[in-house]
């Protein structure tokens, strides 16, 4: 199976933003509603997610790098990628099975170095899927209704905070394990959902504050006054100070990112816009004698 870095195009340095760009750009390309009845394109799609499958986890490519699994994600054995000889294509499933079947089923583990009978079954690899969520859905965090897996449906929880890109790890979703014994059904992957996080034309974040600009009528700018304000959460009631010039922010505290087990919730930061809109008959004629004194 060919390199993971060559198949994603990065090098070995690349950061992982690196690795998620390529990993979309490429999955975009040969995904299979854009190729339909393209084989070479399915197979290529396939090669970019198992290669992402490896470089898009810290510690799988952590793994990879220190040689201690292959380019398909299983295990190096003691003698080289395929076990025995280096590449001939063994790996610790078949070896269990070897050995079982020369002592009539005697052995019941993976075959481990120095003879020892370890793991009865084998991990199903990881299966990656794509969801796009709103922004305020990030913000507050959400739960998804997912079909992962072989069970159907599963609901995901998606924490508040979750920027755009981020992965989300769903225990035993994944592909289904080999059991290595009759009646002894295998463990299986993992689902690893990456989520894209629309723009909202009404926000912008930093951080764990959250930005937007609220026009303000000028009457209201000038004397102060109370307007209703649309935030993430809903819609609140702000007391505008009195002579508010555009530009004036406020911070609406507790308003941005939703609190969470590692950290508490952001802010809201309203920047005012001044609107004219439509002036009285006697304000523009009182504007002029104020600019003759």
């Amino acid at each position: 199976m060919k390199d993971p870095y060559a198949t994603l195009g990065v090098s070995k340095s690349a950061t992982d933003k690196d690795i998620r760009s390529a990993y979309r750009r490429l999955a975009k390309q040969y995904h299979p509603d854009h190729n339909p009845n393209n084989t070479e394109a399915e197979e290529k799609f396939k090669a970019v997610g198992q290669a992402y499958n490896i470089l898009g986890d810290k510690e799988k490519r952590a793994q990879f790098d220190r040689g201690e699994i292959g380019s398909d994600g299983q295990e190096r054995g003691p003698f080289g990628a395929g076990g025995f000889g280096g590449g001939q294509g063994f790996n610790q499933e078949d070896l269990g099975s070897f050995f079982s079947d020369m002592f009539g089923g005697g052995f019941s583990g993976d075959f481990q170095p120095g003879g020892t009978a370890g793991r009865r079954t084998s991990k199903g690899s990881d299966r990656r899927y794509e969801v796009t969520i709103t922004f305020v859905q990030a913000v507050l965090g959400t739960t998804l209704d997912l079909a992962l897996g072989e069970g159907g449906h599963t609901e995901v929880k998606v924490p508040p905070g979750l920027e755009d890109g981020q992965t989300l790890r769903v225990r035993g979703k994944g592909a289904p394990g080999r059991a290595m014994r009759p009646g002894q059904p295998g463990v299986p992957g993992d689902a690893l959902i990456t989520v894209s996080v629309k723009d909202d034309s009404r926000f912008t974040r930093t951080g764990r504050n959250i930005r937007m600009t609220q026009k303000v009528p000028l009457k209201t700018a000038i004397l102060g006054g109370k307007i209703i304000i649309d935030t993430p959460a809903g819609a609140v009631t702000v007391k505008i100070p009195k002579h508010s010039d555009s530009g004036k922010v406020l911070r609406l505290g507790g308003r941005g990112i939703a609190a969470s087990r590692q950290a508490p919730a952001g802010d809201l930061l309203v920047t005012l816009q001044v609107q004219i809109g439509t002036l009285a008959a006697e304000l523009e004629p009182f504007l002029e004698s104020l600019a003759e004194v």
